[in-house]
């Protein structure tokens, strides 16, 4: 393939060739050569591939079949009512919503938020829907929210225990109500609750991949903590097949076995720290010191300040050398980093990824809900990369939009959804919010991947050229994405 008439890094007029899956040459003036495909550019920005450096691939697909149960498709607690009530007729309906509706019967919600009608229990859900399972998820994905058929389905509504004891079937994290019995909350009990779910079919990676590709994005970090063998074989056959045509990092546990396919690899080791749960100092340091005795980096979940003290110095236990980082770890979302924290940062080289659209999509309640001292450092990016702090963005997809795009704009934007600004010293130029997408994978934060000779033929040509497209950071400008040298995408 030869590319023609594009822009790159500021110069019109240049031209790549394409041979296999590599950048055979990079000119201004390349001569067709017999058999080579000619895309005309028209001008276009040509960028590398974007990455996507948090996303949950699994969960998006599982989304896309889901009932929305959160804002903005359902903000009180009679429209979640409604939403369920529909999913559960149209369960019962001949002509039942195959989109809603979970094999067994069951319905999934996802995207709530206690904004909507408080911390739901079973009897609020029954409430809502009492004779099909349900369950919902929290936005966050660390809480599930079932109704009593859901629990009763799972097997643990009968193994209740006395007043002030845990349901002895119930693991750690099964809430439970003041009459002992199981109250329909399931904390960081994914694989728990899975395992005790009817069988699903195969979930459709394809439309996940289509999706991902006409943003222009040819590369994803998978950083779901739970990604484990039978995970990493539906990857990587959504791989194989073509469902999948982009290139992916996985995290998962220290034990994980490296994937077979080329375009799969390990990345780091996903820790989560989660804020008021009980938190066993030595163990998380045995975890990063397996990690290392992997010979993986470690990305560590915190959302909140006390998160990142403690991950701080979960770090500084683990390793040898008190000060001394370790190549490629990570503060995931960096959803609260006061300046007080900014050295610490800088000195074990940790890069932060981070998600500014948040501040688009949930602003209006951090607003109600956040702590005034820490609202200024809610998912921060211009004073962190101006205190030497590596910081690349990732979606974290299904939990915030999938589109890349939009996040680079409340990067510069720093405004929620009515226009209310959090944190406007953390804004950033366009060009900046464009490279917090452009990082290596294995250097998210770090120089952008650059179009040269030898480098990968993963390719994103925009409709317009740089001074048009960084005023408008939209995914409408895509064009043509291109990943080891195959088109995925053809929007013009």
């Amino acid at each position: 393939m030869l590319i023609r008439n594009a822009e790159i890094n500021g110069r019109s007029g240049m031209s790549v060739r394409i041979r296999g899956d590599r950048i055979a040459a990079v000119g201004p003036e390349l001569s067709r050569e017999p058999g080579e495909r000619v895309v005309q550019a028209g001008g276009g920005m040509l960028l590398p591939g974007l990455h996507d450096h948090h996303i949950h691939l699994l969960a998006v697909a599982a989304a896309d079949g889901s009932v929305r149960c959160g804002p903005p498709a359902v903000r009180n607690r009679e429209e979640l009512a409604a939403a369920l009530r529909a999913s559960a007729a149209a369960a019962a309906a001949a002509a039942a919503a195959a989109a809603t509706v979970q094999p067994g019967g069951w319905i999934r919600g996802v995207g709530y938020h206690d904004s909507v009608a408080g911390a739901l229990t079973r009897a609020d859900l029954d409430a809502m829907v009492a004779d099909v399972p349900v369950r919902v998820q929290h936005r966050s994905g660390a809480l599930w929210m079932l109704n009593s058929a859901a629990v009763a389905a799972i097997g643990i509504d009968d193994h209740a225990g006395a007043r002030g004891a845990a349901p002895a079937a119930a693991p750690p994290g099964a809430g439970r109500g003041p009459d002992g019995r199981p109250d329909g909350r399931l904390f960081r009990l994914d694989s728990w609750l899975r395992e005790r779910l009817p069988p699903s079919p195969t979930p459709d990676l394809a439309a996940v991949g289509r999706g991902l590709a006409g943003f222009g994005v040819t590369g994803v970090t998978d950083a779901t903590v739970g990604t484990g063998p039978a995970e990493v074989e539906l990857l990587t056959a959504a791989v194989t097949r073509g469902d999948l045509p982009q290139r992916l990092t996985l995290t998962g546990g220290p034990e994980l076995a490296a994937p077979a396919h080329p375009r799969l690899r390990l990345g780091p080791v996903k820790i989560v720290i989660d804020d008021g749960e009980p938190v066993e100092f030595d163990e998380l340091v045995a975890l990063v010191r397996r990690a290392r005795a992997a010979g993986r980096a470690v990305a560590v979940h915190c959302v909140t300040r006390a998160a990142l003290v403690l991950t701080l110095a979960v770090l500084q236990a683990a390793d040898d050398e008190p000060g001394a980082g370790h190549p490629g770890d990570r503060i995931e979302h960096g959803a609260v980093i006061p300046p007080d924290l900014l050295d610490q940062l800088v000195g074990r080289g940790l890069t932060v990824v981070t998600q500014p659209h948040f501040i688009a999509e949930r602003g209006e309640q951090y607003l109600r809900e956040v702590d005034g001292e820490d609202l200024p450092w809610l998912y921060r990016c211009a004073g962190l990369r101006r205190a030497g702090v590596a910081v690349a963005a990732g979606t974290d997809a299904p939990f915030g939009d999938l589109d890349p795009w939009s996040s680079m704009r409340a990067a510069v934007t720093r405004r929620t959804a009515a226009g209310s600004p959090i944190g406007p010293d953390e804004a950033v130029d366009a060009a900046t919010a464009l490279a917090l997408y452009l990082g290596d994978a294995d250097r998210p934060g770090g120089p952008s991947r650059r179009i040269v000779p030898g480098a990968p033929a993963d390719l994103c040509l925009l409709a317009a050229p740089g001074r048009i497209a960084l005023r408008t950071l939209s995914a409408d400008l895509v064009t043509l994405t291109i990943a080891a040298g195959h088109v995925i995408a053809d929007n013009r």
